[in-house]
């Protein structure tokens, strides 16, 4: 085993002796010469000769247009198909009450009172803020808030985390305020 790893060892060392190695043999003739080329005799990469040459474009002087103080005129008008339809989808948002967001979980715990004190702690410092309390035997816990995006609900848990050290948000059916609308 020791061979093996022995051999295999030399064999890279050769190898990567061996790409190092010049490709070609070194010449004993003096060194090549650096001197600047006369500027007649263009490079072999030079392709100036090949790009297309394009004349400018001939602007043609547009006359300005008179200023008109009337009114535009739509030429389309929503046909009345249409107009039911957004009225029919506009009746529907109108009845909708929840959507999917999230809450603020401030409490869960045994203790109703630490619960509840938690509770006015945050609706003291935020009243504008809404909270929902439950039980269910034998935890309670205290959500806050009704946000539909999570980028509010992490600013709301900003301001709150102070006061609910342990808060987490949640992902819940929330109850859309359509006075904010």
């Amino acid at each position: 085993m020791i061979h093996l790893v022995r051999n295999v060892l030399l064999f890279s060392a050769f190898l990567s002796l061996a790409a190092c190695a010049a490709s070609a043999p070194a010449s004993t003739v003096a060194a090549p010469d650096t001197a600047r080329k006369p500027a007649t005799q263009a490079a072999p990469d030079d392709l100036s000769r090949f790009r297309p040459v394009f004349t400018p474009p001939k602007t043609a002087a547009v006359p300005a247009a008179p200023v008109s103080r009337q009114p535009v005129v739509p030429t389309s008008h929503v046909n009345p198909q249409i107009e039911q339809r957004l009225r029919d989808q506009s009746y529907t948002n109108q009845n909708v009450k929840y959507a999917q967001g999230f809450r603020i979980l401030a409490y869960v715990g045994l203790e109703r009172e630490q619960a509840m004190a938690i509770r006015r702690a945050i609706i003291s410092r935020y009243p504008e803020e809404t909270d929902y309390l439950t039980f269910k035997q034998p935890v309670f816990r205290l959500w806050i808030g009704d946000y539909l995006t999570r980028l509010e609900a992490e600013q709301a848990m900003l301001r709150i985390r102070p006061l609910a050290p342990k808060a987490d948000l949640e992902p819940a059916q929330v109850v859309l305020n359509k006075t904010a609308y």
